[in-house]
């Protein structure tokens, strides 16, 4: 940062927020990625299962409303976790039209796996953080403007 003559303070064009976030977003991403690598997924099918881990089952439908994913996308992935026995896809008795989606033994196996490579992830980038500045950049995050469906990610 620097202060004009005026006594203004403007930020170093490296310290601009959207040149941090993206910086710090970046190696988040690369150290989630390499922590579900370690457990055999790909950071989208990591969530896939930290969801149905939270939820115990749902409809495929919802999942792909709740993970932001187009429906096509996310059958592929449910596709290589099926594969894998690590999920089971059924049709719900109450409206043959959809799929129910719940982990199986093995997929609970691997997402208790990948939530403590997770943890240490998360333990490693916020060492330096106390609790209450942990809430405070988990509300400040929420309330940035970004959506996947803008016109740059579509």
């Amino acid at each position: 940062m620097t202060a004009d003559l005026t006594g203004t303070v403007e930020a170093e064009p490296l310290d601009r927020l959207g040149f941090l976030l993206a910086r710090h977003g970046a190696i988040a991403h690369a150290r989630m990625e390499h922590a579900f690598k370690q457990c055999g997924l790909t950071p989208r099918q990591g969530a896939t299962l930290v969801l149905l881990g939270e939820t115990g089952h749902m409809s495929q439908k919802g999942m792909a409303e709740v993970l932001e994913v187009d429906p096509s996308i996310l059958c592929g992935i449910l596709n290589d976790l099926e594969n894998t026995h690590l999920l089971e896809r059924r049709r719900d008795p109450a409206d043959r039209r959809r799929h129910i989606v719940a982990l199986t033994d093995e997929g609970g196996r691997i997402l208790d796996k990948a939530q403590d490579a997770i943890a240490a992830v998360e333990k490693e980038l916020f060492a330096d953080f106390t609790p209450e500045e942990l809430s405070t950049l988990r509300s400040l995050l929420g309330r940035v403007r970004t959506s996947q469906s803008g016109s740059v990610c579509t």
